[in-house]
């Protein structure tokens, strides 16, 4: 007697897990999004003060994740042209992308990026090139040419487009920040970072104009479809991604679809 209800006790369990790993399978592969993750400068984080500093121990032990667990680390372009394509893309692939163009860029974060062979996009702004802080044209020359950094471009110069005037002002930082990359570069500058992450149709459309193929932004909500290429959404990462845990969940391509449900209720 007793073994026959441990046994329907062990089958029921069974069932259950059964029932909640079809579920999730389910809720995961409609709702899995290829996560893009954003960081800013690389150095010495102050956790709760500077949540645009990650520290280098961080970052690699980070990137050794990616590698250790073989994450399918791949260019904005390589997604954008599985999204154009409608093809799935495959679980545990990322997009690592650099706002602003830190100098650090360079000297902490390439090195570790060759080191695990990972792709990254970096978006400069124009006019802090060449800054004591920023990157310099030569750096970015030569990680342009190793094949595994992108560059991107973050206007013109500082200011939130959809708070600039007058507005050919905004045309101006959108297209020729484009020109200028591509005539220093020698080679096509296809994707565009909105400063802060903001912008309106507006400032979408002339993103459109200007010729570039896709632009990044970093949580527009729930109203823009995670295939829309002009408002592809990040997930921020900062200090408190240390924790390998947070990191493993942020980039799980569940995260995004988790806070917007959350944060609307539902």
């Amino acid at each position: 007697m007793l073994r026959r209800i441990l046994k329907s006790i062990i089958l029921f369990i069974a069932a259950t897990a059964l029932i909640l790993l079809s579920i999730f399978t389910f809720i995961y592969t409609w709702h899995y999004v290829p996560p893009i993750v954003m960081y800013h400068s690389i150095g010495v984080a102050n956790p709760g003060q500077d949540m645009l500093t990650v520290s280098m121990a961080a970052f690699e032990r980070q990137m050794c994740f990616l590698k250790k667990h073989r994450y399918n680390v791949i260019s904005l372009d390589e997604l954008a042209r599985m999204i154009k394509e409608k093809k799935r893309p495959p679980f545990k692939t990322i997009v690592l992308t650099f706002d602003d163009g830190y100098k650090d860029n360079y000297t902490l974060a390439y090195p570790i990026l060759k080191k695990y062979n990972l792709k990254a996009t970096i978006f400069v702004i124009l006019k802090e090139i060449d800054r004591p802080d920023r990157l310099s044209w030569g750096q970015i020359k030569e990680m342009q040419a190793s094949g595994l950094i992108t560059i991107g471009s973050h206007t013109l110069g500082p200011g939130i487009l959809t708070e600039m005037q007058p507005w050919e002002e905004v045309k101006r930082y959108i297209f020729d920040s484009k020109k200028i990359l591509e005539e220093r570069l020698g080679r096509e500058v296809y994707a565009f970072s909105y400063p802060q992450g903001r912008f309106n149709k507006k400032v979408r459309q002339l993103v459109v104009d200007a010729g570039y193929r896709l632009a990044v932004a970093t949580s527009p909500g729930r109203r823009y479809p995670s295939d829309d290429l002009f408002a592809l959404k990040r997930i921020r990462i900062s200090e408190n991604s240390n924790n390998l845990f947070i990191f493993w969940i942020e980039t799980s391509g569940m995260y995004t679809f988790m806070k917007e449900h959350r944060r609307h209720g539902h």
